[in-house]
């Protein structure tokens, strides 16, 4: 007998979950709040790990066509110093597939593929241990019963109060990001700086990175230390207010490196929360998590890696031996600790290093990740 499984959310980690269940032939329901996939801008790119995001699709029958979608080149990683002098620039091998990026809203799109998400579907709660199973409450005043449901709904994932009372906390590091279209042509100087892949600049608990998406599209993010309520006195939704606040921050940084904030349009203000680094739960028959639901951490590269990876695997656990749907989310679980625990604690060391009080560490941190 086939069971009721349902996952929450449509990011990275519930969309290959589902794909890969579906590339088994078990159906699934995928429950997202949104009311289109297009609901929301889909955020920047992604660098896919060979042995991570890479190695989920490939489970889910869609390495062949990310190849083709993803841009090796955007591999590219130079680091300046405040004064706008190159520090480092790595430039990739032309066979280099080790971690090639990728636009989400394209990856969004290849995960989609033949699915039926149920959009609309905004869960508020799920209760486990019901008669009938896990009870799963909707925003409208539905309810429905299933066997598993998968919490894959992010970092305030309304699904992990029901197996952890863990909430996110703030780093002390705050992003706040833009971006710029179209930069070829409107801002050449500005296509050259980064390159084609991402350029960054460390000072004194101080960051600014500028990174290619597709289509000559560029997210920059100015990253620094300072209290939750730093903008207290500040209108978020003005532009120029922002854009002030942030040069004023970056005061004697070299004007090219600064006009990646004189020529970014809107800002978005995004505070970096995370989970405890070895977040566990005691287990809870008939619901997980799965991704930053499961353990929010600081991105440098391996949350989503992670999320689709645990998705896949999940998946393939219930799909090839799970006459007990139970004992396979187990043993699925306690994989999936292990791993994040230790990506958590790789990340948050490097979230120190890379916004700190000495620039030179965070060239010292790439110095040891990138290929010499």
């Amino acid at each position: 007998m086939r069971h009721r499984i349902a996952v929450v959310g449509s990011g990275p980690a519930g969309l290959t979950f589902a794909r890969v269940l579906h590339r088994h032939g078990y159906p699934v329901a995928v429950l997202e709040r949104d009311p289109a996939p297009d609901a929301r801008p889909p955020g920047g790119t992604l660098d896919l790990h060979e042995g991570m995001g890479q190695l989920a699709l490939d489970k889910a029958g869609l390495l062949a066509e990310f190849q083709a979608l993803s841009r090796p080149e955007g591999q590219a990683m130079r680091i300046l110093d405040t004064s706008g002098t190159v520090l480092r620039d790595w430039q990739p091998r032309p066979d280099d597939r080790a971690n090639p990026e990728i636009d989400r809203g394209q990856l969004r799109d290849l995960l989609l593929g033949p699915l039926d998400v149920q959009w609309s579907r905004d869960v508020t709660q799920v209760v486990p241990g019901t008669r009938e199973g896990v009870l799963v409450h909707f925003a409208d005043g539905r309810q429905e019963t299933f066997d598993l449901v998968v919490g894959a709904d992010g970092a305030w994932s309304r699904i992990r109060s029901a197996v952890s009372p863990a909430t996110p906390h703030y780093t002390g590091v705050t992003s706040v990001e833009t971006s710029l279209d179209d930069v070829d042509t409107r801002h050449p100087d500005l296509a050259r700086l980064i390159g084609d892949g991402s350029v960054a600049v460390y000072g004194v608990n101080r960051a600014l990175v500028a990174q290619r998406n597709s289509g000559s599209h560029v997210k920059v993010s100015a990253q620094f230390r300072a209290p939750l309520d730093w903008h207290t006195n500040l209108d978020l939704a003005d532009v120029e207010a922002v854009r002030s606040s942030l040069l004023a921050l970056f005061d004697g940084w070299a004007a090219p490196v600064l006009d990646l904030l004189r020529h970014g349009t809107a800002f978005v203000h995004r505070p970096l929360y995370v989970l405890p680094v070895s977040h566990t739960w005691p287990h809870v028959p008939g619901v997980t998590l799965l991704g930053d639901a499961a353990h929010l951490m600081p991105p440098l590269g391996a949350g989503a890696n992670l999320a689709m990876l645990e998705g896949a695997e999940l998946a393939e656990s219930i799909a090839t031996g799970a006459e007990d749907l139970d004992e396979a989310v187990r043993a699925f679980e306690e994989q999936m600790w292990a791993r994040a625990g230790r990506w958590a604690k790789i990340t948050t060391a490097g979230l120190e290093r890379l916004v700190s009080p000495d620039p030179a560490e965070a060239l010292a941190l790439f110095d040891e990740v990138q290929p010499s």
